[in-house]
C-alpha cells in the first residue's frame, strides 16, 4: 500500500511516521491515544485514506497490545524492554498489520517498516526489523494460544484483554458472554448520532444525509438514533454545526428514555460534561422547565453551555459544584428528577478508548464505586418524594452497577426508594433481547455485542 504522505517542516510523513509517534507518546507519556491522535493528525495534514490507515494502526496496536507482545517476546532474544520505544512501537505497529490487516501486503508492510527503522536509527537496525518480522511470518503457530491455557488464558490471549479483567469477566457472565465481549471490544465502532428533535425530524435528516452519499440508517437501538458506517466525523459536518444533530452512542440515548422527562419538569445532571446526556434531557423536555447540568470542572462546564448553545436550547443552565456535596448548594427534594452519570472505570468503552484496559488496574474498581456509592446517595436527596433517580455507567463491572445500587436500597435511609421497571417496557424488545434478558428488574446492563453499541449500565428508582 502506497501512502502520499505529508509535507511538515520539509519532511515528508507517511501515516505508518504519525502512527509510530502517536504509539510512542501514548506509551511514554501515559497519554490518551485519542487525544495524542487527534492532534498528530491535525499537524500532519494527511490525505483521509492515509489518515484511516494511521487511525487503524494506532488503535489496532493497542487494542491487541499483550497478544503482539507475547508473540515478539518469543523471537526478540534480548526482550522488548530492553529495545528503544521508538523500535517496540515500531514492531508491534508492523506485526499488527501482518496479523490483523488483510488490506495491507505483508511485502509492504515490512518495506516501510525497514525503511522507518533506517530513518530512525542505521543499516543494522533495518535488517534487525526485517529479521523479527520475517521469522513470526515463517512461524504463523506463534499465534496460537499457549496450549495448556485455562479459558481466561486462552480469552486474554485470543482477544488480547488483561487477564484479570477477563477473570472478572468470567465470573460475572460466563466464558461465551466473556468471550464475545472481548471480540466486540476489539472491532471499530460505527458512527452515532442523536437527533435534536426541536430543529429536525429523523426521517427527514436522513434522507438529508443520505442525499448528501452518506451511508447512514435509524438506530434500532433508540428512536432518536442515527447511526452512520465510514461517514468521518459528524461534529465536522453541517448538521452538527446547525444544531440538528448531537454525536452521542446509541446506549448512552437510553438514559433519556429511563429518565423520562417532560415538558415543565425541574431535572438535575449531577456529572454532566459534556453534556450529552443535559441537553438530550431538555430536548426531551421541548426545551419547556429547567435542566440544571452540574459538573465539578468549569472548563467542562463551558462545554456544556456550548452545547446547550449550538442546539437552541433555552432551559438548559450550568452549574460548577462538586456533585458529592450537591445538597450543599441546592434545596433538598427540589428536583422532578435527578441524574447520575456516574464517573466510572469505562470498560463499556473500550473500543472506542483501547487504553482504558492496559491502565487501569483491578484497585481502581473498588476505589470508584466507593465514590459512586457517595454520589448516588447525594443525589437522592434532592429528589422530590414520587420523583425518579436515574443512576448510569459506561462499565460493565457488577462492583459498579449492580451491587451499588442494591446497597444504596439496602441502607437504612434510603427506606423509601425502590426499583422501577416500568421505564424498560418502551425498550425494543428485538434489538436489546440479550440486555433485557440478563438485566434484573429495574435495572438494564447492555454490553458492546448486544446491539454493536457501548457497553452501558442504567438503573430507575422511585421515591415513594
Amino acid at each position: 500500500m502506497s501512502e502520499r504522505g505529508s509535507q511538515s517542516s520539509g519532511k515528508r510523513r507517511t501515516s505508518r511516521d504519525v502512527a509510530l509517534e502517536v504509539l510512542v507518546q501514548v506509551e511514554k507519556e501515559h497519554s490518551y491515544s485519542n487525544l495524542k491522535l487527534n492532534e498528530a493528525l491535525q499537524a500532519a495534514k494527511l490525505e483521509r485514506v492515509d489518515a484511516a490507515l494511521a487511525t487503524e494502526l494506532v488503535y489496532g496496536t493497542i487494542q491487541r497490545l499483550n497478544t503482539i507482545d507475547g508473540v515478539l517476546e518469543q523471537k526478540v532474544q534480548r526482550g522488548l524492554a530492553k529495545l528503544k520505544p521508538w523500535m517496540r512501537n515500531l514492531l508491534r505497529m508492523s506485526l499488527y498489520q501482518l496479523r490483523y490487516l488483510d488490506r495491507v501486503p505483508p511485502h509492504a508492510a515490512v518495506n516501510e517498516a525497514v525503511a522507518i527503522a533506517k530513518r530512525r536509527g542505521q543499516q543494522a537496525m533495518g535488517g534487525f526489523v526485517n529479521g523479527v518480522l520475517r521469522a513470526v511470518m515463517r512461524e504463523p503457530e506463534l499465534w496460537n494460544a499457549p496450549a495448556a491455557a485455562d479459558a481466561v488464558s486462552r480469552i486474554a490471549w485470543e482477544h488480547s484483554h488483561p487477564a484479570w479483567l477477563v477473570s472478572r469477566w468470567v465470573e460475572a457472565y460466563g466464558e461465551a458472554e466473556t468471550a464475545a465481549m472481548c471480540a466486540a471490544n476489539n472491532r471499530p465502532p460505527h458512527g452515532s448520532a442523536r437527533v435534536n428533535r426541536l430543529r429536525a425530524e429523523r426521517d427527514g435528516l436522513l434522507a438529508d444525509m443520505q442525499a448528501s452519499g452518506l451511508n447512514v440508517k435509524a438506530s434500532a437501538v433508540t428512536p432518536d438514533g442515527i447511526v452512520a458506517a465510514g461517514a468521518g466525523n459528524l461534529a465536522h459536518s453541517v448538521w452538527y454545526q446547525d444544531g440538528r444533530l448531537s454525536v452521542q452512542d446509541e446506549s448512552s440515548m437510553l438514559v433519556v428514555q429511563a429518565l423520562r422527562p417532560e415538558a415543565g419538569m425541574r431535572v438535575l445532571d449531577c456529572c454532566a460534561a459534556p453534556g450529552g446526556k443535559s441537553t438530550h434531557i431538555a430536548e426531551a423536555m421541548g426545551d419547556m422547565g429547567e435542566v440544571v447540568a452540574n459538573d465539578v470542572h468549569a472548563h467542562k462546564v463551558a462545554l456544556i453551555a456550548e452545547q446547550a448553545a449550538r442546539l437552541g436550547l433555552k432551559s438548559l443552565r450550568t452549574m460548577n459544584a462538586d456533585a458529592a456535596a450537591l445538597s450543599e448548594a441546592l434545596p433538598q427534594g427540589s428536583f422532578d428528577a435527578v441524574l447520575v452519570d456516574a464517573p466510572c472505570t469505562g470498560f463499556g468503552v473500550i473500543r472506542r478508548k483501547p487504553d482504558i484496559k492496559w491502565t487501569k488496574h483491578p484497585e481502581d474498581v473498588s476505589s470508584i464505586a466507593a465514590l459512586q456509592a457517595r454520589l448516588l446517595a447525594e443525589a437522592a436527596r434532592l429528589v422530590r418524594p414520587g420523583g425518579r433517580l436515574v443512576y448510569s455507567t459506561c462499565t460493565v463491572e457488577h462492583v459498579e452497577n449492580e451491587a451499588v445500587v442494591r446497597a444504596f436500597l439496602a441502607e437504612q435511609a434510603h427506606d423509601g426508594w425502590e426499583l422501577d421497571e416500568t421505564w424498560k417496557a418502551a425498550l425494543p424488545a428485538a434489538a436489546l433481547a440479550a440486555a433485557l434478558e440478563r438485566s434484573p428488574s429495574g435495572m438494564l446492563q447492555v454490553l458492546p455485542q448486544d446491539a454493536g453499541s457501548d457497553g452501558f449500565f442504567i438503573a430507575c428508582l422511585t421515591k415513594r
